[in-house]
């Protein structure tokens, strides 16, 4: 039987601690159990770090998985454990990116964005298709007999995070936010014009549609905000107060009669994790409220989207947060609008889901 070829992520910090730790064993999360017990001795883990998006390494699997909590990392366990040994090691400056690679993957073919290929890496153990594995594994040698030293960003490397608290407990984000944030580039793109637009297709589906109390008073091109038709001036009343000061802060809410049908957090340069945490406030106040939520964000926060909706505190709500809430790419959602134009009102409200992309891992 040939060997496979398996996804193993790190971040800069989890990394160090493998190597410290003698690089004789890699783990995963305990989610991950039925995929990784798929992996064999002789299969091979090529090491990924998120933060630079750099190929590192190649382990070859020494035993079958098992369940260990023995502190290996400082953060987390990885309790889903392989034996494994270091058969080739790049220094994170020498590391391959992964877009050196993109002409040569399969994995980048077909793809309906430029940025959907960050999904495979959003979790691991994932397998490789063979040819690919193959590539990668090959190009990791190649590295290792002529290194080439590319610059990185060491604060990305070191993926820092701060914690914040929410009313599901404490969440943890990235430092770089922030001045992710500072360095963004000035879009065509606005988030009101986003806003303007779901609050426009809402009313044009027949819906009843309520913009974030906040920003009631915003506008884009011209129109107001609160010049739209349909639109709501209060919240229905089936929910306590709690609920509801959570509820009249979220960007976008389209209603067919008392009932909320769709949830929409637009997340165009501020931090991700903002809208998360009003949707899983929503979701762990209400539990059995059922309605389709959705996060907004341009094209190439993408990445950033599934790494922070996948963390364990929204991971482990019930239901998971990353089951019931999808994305929407700006690009994705501007197109589809203009391609239905003026048949908008003759769609259903499900229209939107066709368009949305699955925050649940690729692999289970």
């Amino acid at each position: 039987m040939s060997r496979k070829y398996w996804l193993d992520l790190f971040t800069g910090t989890t990394w160090e601690e493998f190597l410290e730790h003698g690089a004789k064993v890699s783990g995963f999360r305990e989610s991950r159990k039925k995929t990784a017990e798929r992996i064999s001795p002789g299969d091979y883990l090529l090491c990924y770090l998120t933060g630079i998006s750099r190929f590192v390494g190649i382990l070859e699997v020494k035993s079958k998985c098992y369940f260990d909590t023995t502190q290996i990392w400082k953060d987390e366990q990885f309790p889903i454990r392989f034996e494994v040994e270091l058969v080739e090691k790049l220094d994170a400056i020498t590391a391959i990116p992964v877009l050196s690679l993109k002409d040569e993957l399969q994995l980048f073919k077909g793809l309906k964005s430029r940025n959907a290929w960050t999904g495979f890496f959003r979790g691991s153990p994932a397998e490789f298709n063979l040819n690919d594995g193959e590539i990668i594994s090959n190009a990791i040698k190649r590295a290792v007999m002529n290194p080439v030293e590319l610059e990185y960003d060491e604060r990305k490397y070191r993926r820092k995070t701060k914690t914040y608290e929410s009313k599901i407990g404490v969440v943890t984000v990235p430092e770089d936010h922030d001045e992710d944030q500072k360095k963004a580039p000035i879009e065509e793109t606005t988030h009101e014009e986003i806003q303007l637009l779901l609050l426009k297709v809402g009313s044009e589906l027949g819906l009843d549609v309520w913009v974030a109390r906040n920003d009631r008073n915003r506008k884009h091109n011209g129109i107001n905000f609160q010049d739209v038709p349909n639109l709501r001036r209060e919240l229905p009343r089936q929910f306590d107060d709690a609920t509801n000061r959570t509820i009249e802060l979220i960007d976008v809410l389209w209603l067919q009669g008392e009932a909320i049908v769709a949830a929409f957090e637009v997340e165009h340069t501020t931090t991700i994790y903002s809208g998360l945490l009003r949707m899983s406030d929503l979701v762990s106040m209400q539990p059995n409220l059922k309605l389709d939520l959705f996060i907004v964000a341009p094209d190439e926060r993408r990445e950033k989207v599934f790494y922070e909706i996948n963390r364990p505190t929204f991971a482990r709500l019930k239901p998971p947060l990353p089951k019931i809430c999808r994305f929407i790419p700006y690009m994705e959602l501007k197109k589809e609008v203009e391609q239905i134009g003026n048949r908008m009102r003759y769609m259903k409200p499900e229209f939107i889901s066709e368009i949305a992309e699955s925050c649940e891992p690729d692999y289970t």
